[in-house]
């Protein structure tokens, strides 16, 4: 019995130090989360995102800013891109919700949040750790009209 109660004393404090270990920065293509949430019906497509430096055409009136989502998903024993994939899609679901809620049909100037911002037109940035990935968005609510 006191060696099963180390054990797990043991294994409680190694974990942690084995989960930091392996946290690695990801950047992937955010059009492909996009578009597998909306294929699958996550996305209505009511919605529509726009990373910095892609801008809507049209009038943009901004209706609520500095919107922040945060989601984690389990990495245990899984493909980085894949729950990256996941966790962005988590974001995307919440910020549709957001939008909507706001009366907005766009989220721009979309930009990763996890510790120093990372802005790119094309990918979003995922904290890959051993039993986690994370992904932290921020942008604005916005209407658009042609």
């Amino acid at each position: 019995m006191k060696a099963r109660a180390l054990f797990v004393i043991a294994w409680s404090l190694a974990v942690p130090g084995i989960a930091a270990a392996r946290d690695q920065i990801k950047h992937y293509p955010f059009a492909n989360a996009v578009t597998d949430a909306t294929k699958s019906g996550k996305l209505d497509g009511t919605v529509k995102f726009y990373l910095h430096g892609n801008h809507p055409q049209g009038q943009v009136e901004v209706v609520k800013s500095d919107v922040s989502v945060n989601r984690k998903t389990n990495a245990f024993g899984k493909a980085d891109q894949s729950t990256c994939d996941w966790a962005l899609q988590s974001v995307l679901i919440s910020l549709q919700a957001e939008a909507k809620a706001a009366g907005a049909n766009a989220v721009v100037d979309i930009v990763s949040a996890y510790g120093d911002e990372y802005s790119d037109p094309e990918k979003y940035e995922c904290h890959v750790g051993f039993l986690m990935s994370g992904v932290i968005m921020k942008g604005k609510l916005a209407k658009v009209q042609p």
